[in-house]
């Protein structure tokens, strides 16, 4: 069969999936006037990972996973669009990694709010001017991000879905090669997860430290003999040179993000379930806290403690641990912490997301 025929064939196979794609859009259409009849929630991340495992489970190939994950991250965007205009707060501007990660989640046919801080995001939840937002919550090399933490102590928002995103760290340069470079612009945590490249590479050079990495790379584009850490998007936003790919210290530099909404995701028997607490003080408190989870075979996946703010030594601990909060056993374990502690509160749950 020559090439003019086989092409034939899938310009054949394209109007059907068209023809399929607009039958799909319109039962989407359906859907989104019984949602809004009912006031149910537009965004399902349960019903979104239903999606996924069956596409994944039925997948035979060629076609890899991931390209398939991709194909239809779109297809369920433009079915959202559809159903409600969604906008999407982020922490910004346009191509920070949590704008990244905002686009892996909800795709492009979706309107995205950046903003300069992670109180902003939560503000523009909480007034309703977006239906979502993403904030950063950990990254694999520096640990946790305090601010989003200390923002739950107070929001009523809740955590509804989880975002991983491997993070590469790129420098970029209007100049032709590093020899010409004086100062490098990035943020703090990315200098120190590229501390020992820059350190054998870039000896004694100027780091200068700003908000974001899209605003490093709006800079390096407008000042001669300087040079940022950002991403491949960024570079291609402001017309920068790649000198250096995949500057990282550690090949596993990966971000877990959070997608906090008012509405709570429900049980999809593979759920992680987010919550804060404050521990009385006395000797043996925090491990009397935690024996309700071994109790009930709940597994524990991540505990960080922060200050109070109100009291001197006194902390809130943030865990997460694997299952619903109605889930049986986690109700049961739930009950039995909220006696032991002076605080507590479950921050949410969600389908457990796929890590890289």
């Amino acid at each position: 069969m020559d090439l003019k025929k086989l092409r034939r064939k899938i310009d054949l196979i394209d109007a059907e999936i068209l023809k399929l794609l607009n039958k799909r859009a319109g039962i989407i259409l359906d859907i989104g006037r019984l949602k809004r009849r009912s006031r149910s929630a537009i965004y399902v991340p349960e019903r979104e990972k239903d999606v996924y495992g069956n596409l994944v489970a039925r997948n035979k190939g060629p076609i890899s996973n991931e390209s398939l994950k991709a194909i239809f991250r779109e297809i369920m965007s433009g079915a959202l669009s559809l159903e409600h205009p969604m906008k999407i707060a982020y922490l910004g501007p346009e191509f920070t990694f949590t704008h990244l990660a905002s686009m892996k989640k909800f795709g492009s046919s979706v309107a995205y709010i950046g903003c300069g801080t992670i109180t902003d995001v939560f503000a523009e939840v909480e007034k309703a001017r977006a239906d979502y937002g993403v904030v950063p919550i950990e990254n694999s090399i520096d640990g946790a991000i305090t601010h989003t933490q200390d923002m739950f102590i107070d929001s009523d928002l809740k955590v509804c879905s989880e975002i991983y995103l491997e993070v590469s760290h790129n420098l970029l340069s209007m100049e032709p090669d590093k020899s010409r470079i004086k100062r490098v612009y990035s943020k703090a945590q990315v200098f120190g997860q590229c501390r020992l490249w820059l350190e054998a590479n870039l000896p004694g050079i100027e780091l200068v430290e700003v908000s974001s990495t899209a605003k490093a790379a709006e800079i390096a584009s407008k000042e001669k003999r300087a040079a940022c850490i950002a991403s491949d998007l960024a570079a291609k936003k402001y017309g920068l040179k790649s000198l250096y790919a995949s500057i990282e210290d550690s090949v596993h530099n990966v971000t877990r993000f959070l997608v906090i909404g008012k509405r709570e995701a429900k049980p999809t028997k593979h759920d992680k379930t987010s919550l804060m607490f404050s521990v009385k003080d006395r000797s043996g408190a925090l491990h009397d806290m935690l024996v309700p989870f071994k109790r009930h075979g709940i597994n524990m996946t991540k505990i960080e403690s922060r200050p109070s703010k109100v009291r001197a030594w006194e902390y809130y601990f943030f865990v997460d641990i694997e299952g619903h909060y109605h889930d049986t056993k986690v109700v049961k374990a739930l009950r039995e912490l909220k006696k032991a502690s002076t605080y507590i509160k479950v921050l949410g749950s969600y389908p457990i997301g796929d890590g890289v």
